[in-house]
């Protein structure tokens, strides 16, 4: 069918897949595509006419519109992103373009903005998030992952944990899901750093006290092991403990029994002794810093927390993760981090590891009052923008076609191959999964999806 010439641009507007609206110069809309009725849910004959701001009621109508930018600037604004709220109510997470418009004149008579829907990017983001996510511990790298593996058998287990990692890598988070998936979750987990006492005090927070023992004990006060009876004890930073504790402490790991201080009688405890240091214990042992026989108590299952730098594949998970618990903890909506942004962060090298990338986002987020994290909202140095630029060039991120095949392998993972359990998983048609199996060139487990058989070649 040829169109007439008077509806010539609304069939072209509404063979577009992203929303598309126009307004003059007072902001009231003057077009509305057919995509930008099916993701706001309001008929174009009750959009047009009206203010922007009254259709859209967007998060950054108020302070940061778009059009209001490239009006003002006669710059194109690209890649914004924002929540709009639909005629139901729901809230949508939208990216925006905007541009300025002119007539045949050169004048300026209004603006154009286009908007996609990213409700399916933020549901993969979420599923990607939950499924790499194991008691706060999130991930998506080969290390981790084998962590996520084998967490459930070591909190099974009885047995003294080692875990190793430089400061800030999370040691006392992978401690506390140990507890939480061992039969001992229904009783405390308590921490202590053992490198922020002197052996008195720190003695005295293990171990406890009797009414008497000294000066200013005026009644009894239990220690952090007959706290944890029955649960968990977490012994942070031993590798800073002197000589003369580590003799103490290897006792009490031996015969689990202690003496408060200013008691004769002996105490028996049964608790699961987790230690955790950001030291080389090995090397402590062989130049006589760290007792022999103390670390070998101590040393039964190591863990190893790789530092931030060598697992950057987990560092857009860590950022979504940080940002929805941002959002929640002080009420905002900040969507996400501009490509520069990302750019910047995916290459720094994190010498404070998690706890740093924690603390970045925390003061973007005090800077960011709404719209997308910024390059100039991040703390110097890196808002100076001197990293980054490799990646940028490239783009080499995780895009909504990349989370999506990490999503499809990973439930394929799970399910030995099984295409039909996967779908299901997914929530997809199984055909669809094939299709997307092919155009993501996804290596497929090598178990047939229908029969359970392992076949030598590759199942497309």
């Amino acid at each position: 069918m040829i169109a007439k010439a008077g509806n010539h641009n609304d069939v072209i507007l509404d063979s577009i897949n992203e929303g598309v609206f126009t307004v003059d110069l007072d902001w009231r809309i003057t077009s509305f595509n057919r995509a930008a009725e099916e993701i706001t849910g309001v008929n174009r004959k009750n959009a047009i006419g009206q203010r922007c701001s009254e259709v859209f009621r967007a998060n950054i109508c108020e302070n940061s519109c778009a059009l209001k930018k490239t009006l003002s600037t006669g710059k194109s604004v690209m890649g914004m992103t924002a929540y709009i709220v639909d005629s139901t109510g729901e809230r949508i997470p939208i990216k925006i373009s905007a541009a300025v418009l002119h007539d045949n004149d050169g004048e300026v008579i209004g603006g154009v903005e286009t908007f996609s829907d990213l409700r399916q990017v933020e549901e993969l983001q979420k599923k990607l998030l939950e499924k790499h996510t194991h008691a706060d511990i999130v991930g998506v790298s080969p290390a981790i992952t084998r962590l996520f593996d084998l967490l459930p058998r070591i909190a099974d287990s009885n047995s003294t944990v080692l875990i190793s990692g430089a400061s800030g890598t999370g040691k006392e988070i992978f401690a506390r899901a140990i507890h939480d998936l061992s039969p001992r979750r229904k009783k405390r987990f308590v921490a202590i750093n053992c490198g922020a006492l002197p052996d008195t005090l720190l003695e005295s927070e293990l171990f406890g006290y009797k009414a008497g023992a000294f000066t200013d004990a005026v009644r009894d006060k239990p220690g952090r092991f007959e706290i944890a009876d029955g649960g968990t004890l977490l012994l942070d930073e031993i590798g800073d403990i002197s000589s003369a504790m580590q003799v103490r402490l290897l006792r009490v790991l031996q015969e689990k029994t202690f003496e408060p201080l200013g008691s004769v009688e002996s105490v028996h405890v049964d608790v699961r002794i987790l230690v955790a240091t950001n030291k080389n214990l090995t090397k402590m042992v062989r130049d006589g810093a760290f007792r022999e026989d103390l670390f070998y108590r101590i040393n039964v299952i190591n863990i190893k927390i790789p530092p931030l730098r060598d697992r950057r594949q987990d560092i857009p998970l860590l950022l979504e993760h940080f940002i929805a618990e941002f959002n929640r903890l002080q009420g905002k909506d900040v969507p996400g981090l501009s490509r520069e942004a990302l750019a910047v962060l995916m290459e720094h090298d994190y010498p404070g590891n998690i706890r740093e990338l924690r603390n970045i986002l925390e003061h973007a987020f005090v800077l960011c009052h709404n719209g997308m994290i910024q390059l100039q909202h991040l703390p110097p140095p890196l808002n100076e923008g001197g990293s980054g630029r490799g990646l940028l060039e490239t783009g080499d991120w995780m895009n909504l076609k990349s989370m999506e095949a990490m999503l499809i392998a990973e439930t394929l993972k799970k399910y030995d191959g099984n295409r039909t359990l996967t779908a299901r998983d997914l929530d997809i048609d199984p055909s669809t999964l094939y299709r997307k199996i092919k155009s993501l060139k996804i290596d497929v487990p090598g178990v047939d999806g229908r029969s359970g058989k392992r076949k030598n070649e590759n199942l497309l």
